[in-house]
């Protein structure tokens, strides 16, 4: 029952935000967004907790002042995420730039293919769009969610948007076409900053331990694909005559290039340090567009072990294990 309610509200939201006049959806949005931020929930508060690793010594206010941005940021994504579709080829175009994109097409160019290390900032679906037209046409993963109607509707609207999808519960078949695609000159951007399986790399960022996908620099070796790490953010767009409209920045970072010695398993570490080297930077600069609502340190799944109590679960059976959240 609530796996169905969940598909009415999304479906309901996604016909009446996309019906909705442009300024009246995202005040929709906004209204939203400061009604989670003050409700302070579960996301809101692990939000606040990955906050002051990225802002270390910032003031309560200050952690509070970039947590509500922030939410507003997120709920700005998901406005975007509905109403995209229906978005012209222009205005995907003229709402998104990018910087640094140079080597990226020179890469593709000669025809290597390209891996991208993303993190869960700014708006990357606008971002996949717009690298579908303006640069190659986009392969990614997506996390499987449920109800399956809802993650069928997501894969839909991706592939509305010119991408190619696959799931992220594909296991070797979807690593081993992900190769083929970088074999033949693909482009694959991949969200890297929380491990989403039991593979993870352990990665220093922000001065704490964290987990990130070794997706990306595991591809990057095996297809002899460039990695590059890149970061999203949000932008005012003036325009004359005309209420200001947020725009998309893409940034890629240099290119992360594999040691030459070593085990692949060292490469893969030091690559994806690297990446998360380049990706810290990037949420450091624009905090406010980090939409982590999750945890992502090690040390906040660690806290969450159920400790050891006469006669309770870590006096017979050892600690619980960490409950993950999302």
């Amino acid at each position: 029952m609530r796996e169905r309610l969940v598909l009415w509200a999304y479906s309901a939201g996604w016909r009446l935000v996309r019906s909705l006049p442009e300024r009246s959806a995202y005040l929709v949005f906004s209204v939203l967004a400061e009604f989670t931020w003050m409700r302070q929930g579960a996301g809101v508060r692990q939000l606040e907790k990955n906050l002051e690793r990225v802002l270390p010594g910032a003031s309560p206010m200050k952690i509070k002042t970039v947590s509500r941005k922030g939410m507003h940021s997120y709920m700005r994504y998901w406005c975007d995420a509905f109403r995209l579709p229906d978005w012209s080829s222009e205005r995907i175009l003229a709402t998104c730039r990018a910087e640094g994109d140079g080597p990226v097409r020179e890469a593709l160019a000669a025809g290597r293919g390209v891996v991208m290390a993303l993190s869960h900032s700014g708006n990357w679906d606008h971002a996949g769009a717009w690298s579908t037209l303006a640069m190659a046409r986009v392969t990614t993963v997506a996390e499987r969610l449920r109800p399956e109607e809802l993650y069928e509707r997501f894969l839909d609207f991706r592939k509305e948007l010119g991408m190619e999808v696959l799931p992220h519960d594909g296991g070797g078949e979807v690593f081993g076409t992900l190769v083929r695609r970088l074999r033949t000159g693909g482009f694959v951007p991949l969200l890297a900053d929380r491990d989403l399986t039991a593979s993870g790399v352990p990665v220093q960022i922000f001065g704490d331990t964290a987990r990130m996908a070794a997706g990306p620099a595991s591809l990057a070796l095996v297809a002899d694909a460039a990695l590059f790490p890149v970061s999203i953010r949000y932008e005012r767009l003036k325009r004359a005559g005309a209420p200001a409209r947020w725009g998309t920045v893409i940034h890629f970072h240099p290119e992360v290039v594999a040691p030459s010695t070593g085990q692949r398993a060292t490469k893969v570490q030091a690559m994806t340090q690297a990446c998360a080297d380049a990706l810290a930077a990037g949420i450091a600069a624009h905090p406010q567009d980090w939409h982590m609502l999750q945890r992502v340190f090690v040390a906040d799944y660690v806290s969450d072990i159920v400790p050891e109590t006469p006669g309770g679960a870590g006096a017979t059976g050892g600690p619980e294990r960490p409950r993950r959240a999302g």
